[in-house]
């Protein structure tokens, strides 16, 4: 014998009859559920593609290499100030590295499955398509960050034997900081994808991309701050407007090493504190993804 529903949770129709607010909220967690499940799915079969092309291989091996190569030529002596040097010197290659890497790796993820009648299929499914974004971008996301804390954790295992366990609480943090850094590139990619109409446009808008944050957006920084007498809260606009800034000033300004000359000492004076620097660098990976699943449910496929 079934329960009438409560007067309370019930709604007129425009027939007369009623409805109940219970069914519209199961409704609710019904479609949640769906999108939750659907973008798994993408993700899951993202992350099998990706190993099954031997990205996970290529990505890991291209970081160790470029680690190793650097640890082992970087000449420093054997003390805390050279350890320090030898990850200062280490974060400046991911600088130039992860975004570049991250964005070759990302820029077909929607224009590309596009291309290849994949994107077409997924939508034929009852799938949101924000979940396809969302689970692009999180199949890719846990390659590219697994590489990138192997390939850099074994130059790190080298530093460990080299240097011991002194310090190396911060190595940690450039682990984790890189993996950001790769991350916010690859959430940048998924989102150039999106709006481009060809798998061109898309690596030529990355490409754009990678030399503006990590090549002219400095270099227009220090002549603004050379130029101008700036308050802290334009220098923190501009700090926050760069992943790879967030990333450089916290991995170097964990080592207490920011005081370089460039646009790093004039970072160093913000004073941001960790925390706010961690959730900037969470915000460029949120915030392009959410933007890239507003851009794809308007997209004709």
């Amino acid at each position: 014998m079934s329960r009438d529903a409560d007067p309370d949770e019930r709604e007129a129709h425009p027939d007369g009859g009623y409805g109940t607010t219970a069914g519209v909220a199961t409704a609710s967690t019904t479609d949640s559920s769906t999108g939750l499940r659907g973008a798994l799915i993408v993700a899951e079969s993202e992350y099998r593609l990706a190993v099954r092309n031997r990205w996970a291989v290529a990505l890991t091996g291209i970081f160790a290499a470029f680690a190793l190569g650097l640890t082992t030529f970087s000449g420093a002596e054997v003390s805390p100030d050279g350890f320090a040097r030898t990850v200062a010197s280490l974060a400046t290659l991911a600088v130039y590295l992860v975004p570049l890497v991250a964005l070759a790796f990302g820029y077909d993820a929607i224009v590309g499955r596009e291309e290849s009648g994949w994107l077409g299929a997924l939508f034929a499914l009852p799938i949101p398509r924000a979940a396809v974004v969302v689970g692009a971008f999180l199949g890719r996301a846990v390659v590219l960050a697994g590489a990138t804390v192997l390939g850099f954790g074994i130059a790190g295992a080298f530093l460990l034997r080299e240097f011991g366990l002194a310090g190396f609480d911060a190595y940690v943090g450039f682990l984790l900081a890189a993996a950001g850094l790769g991350l916010a590139f690859l959430a940048l990619a998924v989102l150039l994808s999106a709006v481009a109409r060809e798998k061109a446009h898309a690596l030529g808008l990355s490409l754009l991309a990678w030399a503006w944050f990590v090549l002219v957006h400095d270099l227009l920084a220090l002549g603004l701050i050379a130029a101008f007498s700036l308050p802290d809260a334009a220098l923190s606009a501009m700090l926050v407007a760069n992943p790879a800034s967030v990333f450089r000033t916290l991995v170097l300004g964990g080592l207490g090493a920011a005081g370089d000359a460039g646009f790093a000492a004039a970072l160093a004076e913000v004073g941001l504190s960790t925390g706010a620097l961690a959730a900037a660098l969470l915000a460029w990976i949120v915030a392009p993804i959410a933007l890239a699943a507003v851009a794809v449910r308007k997209r004709s496929v």
